[in-house]
């Protein structure tokens, strides 16, 4: 018999609120009672450069790395950086992205352009796909900041966790200062 495992990536550029989004996750799912393992990429620039998380759960995990072609979750907070992580998402797999395209020094330095058509392609590779406005959204609840709270919300959804885990998790994660908004941003995720 072989263990359930699930897989989730998390990717996008520094400064968008992945590793929080990334221990928000991984508390909520120990909160839960699985054994989690969970590993970080940074890019080159502490605000700018590709960042990476890898999260699995589940009865017993022994390695923190998503192998290629078995994530389930590929949860995107910027639209290129979702596409290049694509192949690490199986067959039939689940995209939650940001609709948001940050451009990287090539693109704004005029060497590159920033690619067409990233939505149409993620779309016609993965059925389950979800975009989400994630700053419209967050602006909404009354900070553009959280916006990976709300993407956190709607990959939410898609879990095998009770609500009750991931607002204690908030709560143990999210500054007190931020935490209503967070609540509140993370609520109306769950509802996309």
């Amino acid at each position: 018999m072989t263990q359930q495992i699930t897989n989730i990536l998390l990717v996008g550029v520094g400064g968008q609120g992945i590793l929080l989004a990334s221990e928000i996750l991984s508390e909520a799912a120990m909160l839960a009672g699985f054994d989690v393992k969970k590993s970080e990429i940074h890019g080159m620039s502490q605000r700018g450069g590709s960042v990476v998380s890898h999260v699995r759960y589940g009865q017993e995990v022994f390695s923190p790395i998503i192998p290629e072609g078995e994530g389930d979750i590929l949860f995107g907070f910027e639209l290129m950086e979702t596409c290049r992580a694509l192949p690490l998402i199986r067959s039939g797999g689940t995209v939650v992205a940001n609709d948001l395209k940050i451009s990287p020094p090539s693109v704004l330095m005029g060497q590159e352009t920033y690619p067409a058509g990233l939505v149409e392609r993620i779309r016609a590779l993965f059925p389950d796909f979800l975009l989400v406005d994630g700053q419209k959204i967050a602006h909404d609840a009354g900070n553009v900041r959280a916006a990976n709270t709300v993407l956190l919300g709607a990959v939410s959804r898609r879990l095998a966790i009770a609500e009750g885990f991931w607002m204690q998790a908030l709560e143990k994660m999210v500054p007190p200062k931020a935490l209503v908004v967070n609540k509140q941003a993370f609520l109306i995720g769950r509802e996309l």
